[in-house]
């Protein structure tokens, strides 16, 4: 008899995070195999976003000790949202769970958010969204997604205290429905909300990085964003919100 799909499937989209995959994968397995909603029913989706270190090299060890553990990989660096689709596109479950490659998101926290979103059962239209209430960055780095987040809430009101933690829960099907564009990652509570979905936020723990350097460019990200939050403004004004529509025969 063949295998169950899985219930979950945890996306890791990584770039150059050798030394950090390892420790990770072993810590998403400790938390998912101790959780009765869980246990054994998920499976581990990294995605090599161009990787030039040993990163593939470490997933692939893993592999060959873990069924469950598999990997994407991009020949080119396409940035963090088209990663992020890349996983899920290739994702067996259908609930997603996207973390941090580099060690700063707990899979501790896991649990707590899979039991959060289920709570109106496995059929539910919620995202769940992490809340790094006690940021390990560097201070430019607080401040910056500080004022990022508060100039996305006051334009947008997507209820969302924290849209760049990693550490999110939504059902694969509602996700791929969404309009994609470079950035998307930090917009989704907003889509989701439009669309008709529940935003739940919930506070996760944040951990200073394992190895390596963050590959994020403040200045870069922030003019970025701005394009991006204008994008979003306008495709929400130009979309209609979900309504309850019935079919008849």
């Amino acid at each position: 008899m063949p295998e169950a799909p899985p219930l979950l499937s945890v996306v890791i989209a990584v770039h150059n995070e050798a030394g950090n995959v390892m420790p990770l994968a072993g810590e998403v397995a400790r938390a998912l195999e101790g959780a009765p909603q869980i246990a054994e029913q998920y499976e581990i989706v990294f995605v090599d976003d161009g990787c030039t270190d040993s990163t593939a090299l470490e997933i692939r060890h893993l592999m060959t000790a873990d069924a469950r553990i598999r990997l994407v990989v991009h020949e080119h660096r396409t940035g963090l949202s088209a990663a992020i689709r890349s996983g899920v596109r290739h994702a067996s479950a259908p609930w997603i769970m996207t973390c941090d490659g580099d060690g700063q998101n707990d899979p501790a926290d896991m649990p707590r958010l899979a039991a959060r979103a289920w709570e109106g059962g496995q059929d539910a239209g919620v995202i769940v969204c992490g809340w790094r209430t006690n940021r390990q960055d560097s201070w430019r780095k607080r401040m910056a997604s500080r004022f990022a987040n508060a100039v996305r809430k006051a334009v947008l009101h997507d209820g969302c205290p924290d849209t760049g933690c990693r550490l999110k829960l939504f059902r694969r099907d509602t996700y791929l429905m969404l309009p994609f564009f470079n950035g998307l990652h930090r917009f989704m509570p907003a889509l989701f909300r439009h669309y008709g979905h529940t935003v739940i936020n919930m506070p996760v723990n944040d951990r200073p990085r394992r190895l390596g350097v963050s590959k994020s460019d403040i200045v870069g990200r922030g003019l970025k964003g701005l394009a991006d939050l204008l994008g979003v403004y306008w495709l929400l004004r130009r979309t209609p919100k979900a309504h309850k529509a019935t079919e008849t025969h």
